[in-house]
């Protein structure tokens, strides 16, 4: 099994550089376990509780199941990826199966914060986009996905986003092997890292 960490600041294009992946690999040989699945539980907070969450630190992550869940695949186990609501801050009582595959991505913002999970990662990649770029797509996700208005947006934005960004996922990146400027929009950089990918896949054949 290759295992790729893919990382990034939020909204820098990570999910448009995972599809490109799956698109040019054979059909069921990817498969992605999410980082935001596993967000600890905070279900039992009240709202004022749960606006205060830190969405963009290291220690909202619980990275052992995550870990143990990476452990269970190579080992051709399958298991439970939790599913994590933002708009209750709790995981549902149901998880979504996930098999082992040839390839396995690992896609999160803070999955290269942790020395554990990095060793765990053969091709460590880490997606950069300018600061705006980010910005503007986060603005949109948070207010269709997340329930947010552009008031709270911008305030998450500036108390949690920008200075975690700053201190943990930014300083981050001089872990990766290959880093894609520009994010899902530098189309060569992801032709080589899939050639990469493919190449990785023939050795261990």
């Amino acid at each position: 099994m290759l295992i790729i960490g893919i990382s990034g600041g939020s909204g820098s294009g990570k999910t448009t550089v995972i599809k490109k992946i799956i698109k040019s690999l054979p059909s069921g040989s990817v498969s992605v376990l999410a980082q935001d699945a596993y967000y600890r539980d905070n279900g039992h907070l009240s709202q004022e509780e749960k606006r205060k969450i830190n969405f963009d630190h290291p220690s909202s992550i619980e990275f052992n199941l995550l870990i143990d869940h990476i452990e269970r695949l190579k080992n051709g186990e399958t298991v439970g990826m939790p599913i994590y609501s933002y708009v209750t801050c709790a995981r549902a009582k149901e998880t979504i199966p996930v098999h082992p595959t040839k390839v396995m991505i690992v896609d999160g913002i803070l999955i290269l914060t942790n020395p554990r999970l990095r060793k765990k990662l053969d091709i460590k990649i880490y997606v950069d986009a300018d600061a705006d770029d980010r910005l503007m797509r986060i603005i949109w996700r948070d207010i269709e996905e997340r329930g947010r208005n552009f008031k709270q947006v911008l305030d998450h934005y500036e108390t949690f986003v920008k200075p975690m960004h700053l201190l943990f996922i930014e300083p981050n990146k001089r872990y990766a092997d290959i880093i894609i400027p520009q994010g899902g929009k530098n189309q060569i950089a992801i032709d080589v890292l899939k050639s990469r990918i493919k190449e990785k896949l023939m050795e261990d054949a």
